[in-house]
């Protein structure tokens, strides 16, 4: 019997992949009639990469993003507080990659139809509810005719993202995402890349920061690449309930250029950046609270649906490809079976939810605000406010957190051995 998803995002996608590669019979149902490629930048971290190279995606990587090369935070005054190399500058095995997420999302859309067949992705079909029987789930579907179908499988994984309808069955008194009070306008710009040909750069504090990274080569006769870009301020502390967590809801940059009209330094100008844009979206900086269960009989979560978090880590995507490949580890050791998911949840949930935690606490970010903290964002020299061994210590167990401290993930090998392939790529 087939694995039922409800979700065609990158964790229901990587997943599907995933089964095929194991020769596991698998099916999508995604809510949307058809899919397109939203959303804009996103960074993929070391050891995603290497679960989507262990899916023969490599060339899909290289088409659609750039390999990360900095990493690099400044405070309000414009002054350096921290730079590190990144991916394969920092010694990794496998490259950090920076992606424009729709692109990502259709090219594993792309790879799953080429490889799966066309009917392995139902579109139009959102989850509305699951029902675990002795052997099997029955989840309900709701179709874009408004006809609700049922599906059987062994087992069923809710990829459905912040929304998920699967976990607001497990958690019916949940409600709306958690929002911190942020607010972020993002866009894409065509302007050069800031400091190397690939530097992810953040300038500001925690109440306020602009941060632009590149997610296309620059061009070799303008100069000019397509930036990612975000403007971050705090609106609101007191815990407030944010409507609309859709991250293509269109804005206008008056609501917000003012604010960072005066934000040039010289070496970055972000009022600039801001104006190039053809187009912005706003998002709230939301999340969901650590729940202590991802399980419901033969159904479990996976990606944000599971865990979603504040992106100030820069590792939602890459947690989600990785939990992708987890959990197909653990279909290999003990079949389609309940036992399985709780495998997987067993070796994931516990670091995960310190994650989600970690990120409140505005994970790497962070060290801004002990720089406001000791110095009110201004200072001359950065060692007399933050020395670098210590601001080394901070990074470093950031990343040991996430999953991508680099001697660790170096000296380990992919999640799924390769000796369980069906299917071998590249």
């Amino acid at each position: 019997m087939t694995v039922l998803v409800a979700g065609g995002g990158i964790a229901g996608l990587t997943f599907a992949l995933t089964c095929h590669q194991l020769g596991i019979p698998v099916r999508v149902f995604e809510s949307v009639q058809q899919l397109q490629p939203l959303g804009v930048g996103i960074n993929l971290q070391p050891n995603a990469v290497r679960e989507l190279i262990e899916l023969g995606l490599v060339d899909q990587l290289d088409a659609i993003g750039v390999q990360a090369e900095e990493w690099a935070l400044f405070a309000k005054n414009g002054k350096q507080v921290w730079s590190e190399p990144r991916g394969t500058m920092a010694g990794y095995r496998w490259p950090q990659y920076s992606v424009h997420r729709g692109r990502l999302q259709m090219a594993l859309y792309e790879a799953v139809l080429r490889r799966l067949g066309p009917d392995a992705v139902v579109t139009g079909a959102q989850l509305v509810s699951a029902q675990t029987q002795e052997s099997s789930v029955i989840a309900r579907f709701r179709c874009a005719d408004g006809i609700t179908r049922e599906e059987s499988g062994l087992l069923l994984v809710g990829a459905d993202g912040i929304r998920s309808a699967l976990r607001a069955q497990m958690y019916p008194d949940e409600g709306a995402p958690r929002w911190n009070g942020a607010v972020m306008w993002r866009g894409i710009s065509e302007h050069p890349p800031v400091r190397t040909s690939n530097s992810f750069v953040l300038v500001g504090e925690l109440s306020q920061r602009f941060v632009c990274y590149p997610i296309s080569r620059a061009d070799s006769r303008t100069g000019l690449a397509t930036l990612n870009w975000i403007a971050e301020r705090t609106l609101a502390d007191d815990g407030s309930v944010w409507s609309d967590s859709d991250w293509n809801r269109r804005a206008s940059v008056d609501e917000f250029l003012p604010a960072f009209q005066d934000w040039d330094f010289g070496w970055l100008d972000a009022a600039d950046i801001i104006r190039r844009a053809e187009e912005a979206y706003v998002y709230p900086m939301v999340d969901r609270d650590p729940v202590p269960n991802w399980i419901e009989g033969r159904a479990v979560l996976i990606g944000d649906a599971a865990h979603a978090m504040y992106p100030t880590g820069s590792n939602g995507a890459s947690q989600a490809i990785v939990d992708s490949r987890l959990l197909g580890a653990k279909l290999i050791d003990h079949g389609l079976t309940e036992a399985a998911l709780h495998a997987y949840q067993d070796a994931c949930l516990p670091a995960i939810n310190e994650l989600i935690l970690r990120n409140r606490g505005a994970g790497p970010i962070g060290l801004l605000g002990i720089v406001e903290e000791r110095s009110g964002g201004q200072f001359e020299d950065i060692e007399d406010v933050v020395p670098r061994e210590e601001a080394q210590q901070y990074m470093a167990a950031y990343k040991a957190a996430a999953g991508f401290s680099r001697d660790t993930l170096n000296a380990s090998e992919p999640v799924i051995d390769r000796k369980h392939y069906r299917f071998q790529f590249g």
